[in-house]
């Protein structure tokens, strides 16, 4: 069984730094496709960055790119998402989310994965 537990959302100033991060829980193969993704209510759920682990293989959001930074620590099983620079249009709930196999195509697309955390709140004030 697969969980995901995110931590480290908060509120913070424009241009202020948050790092995100998100414990897996259960036996981690070492190739894994795991993505960050952010909502906003009354908004579709959008994909902010995606990692394949075992080639630290990396995509990100046109609207993050540049200032969100993903990564995954193997031996502590956790993936992070730094972000710097945040602006108010960052304010959403984020989530982490996982799957064995993801079309690469579409590593930002939320039905590619089936399994997702509880999501942490980042609020970003101007």
């Amino acid at each position: 069984q697969v969980q995901l537990v995110e931590s480290g959302g908060g509120s913070v100033q424009a241009g202020e730094s948050l790092k995100l991060s998100c414990r897996f829980y259960g036996d981690a193969l070492r190739s894994l496709h795991m993505a960050w993704f952010r909502h906003i209510p009354d908004k579709e759920r959008e994909g902010v960055a995606a990692i394949y682990t075992s080639l630290s293989r990396t995509e990100c959001a046109d609207s993050v790119k540049g200032r969100f930074t993903i990564t995954y620590d193997h031996i502590k099983k956790t993936l992070f998402l730094q972000m710097d620079d945040l602006k108010p249009e960052d304010t959403a709930m984020y989530y982490c989310a996982t799957d064995s196999y993801v079309d690469d195509r579409f590593r930002l697309r939320r039905e590619q994965y089936n399994y997702w955390g509880q999501g942490t709140q980042v609020t970003v004030s101007s």
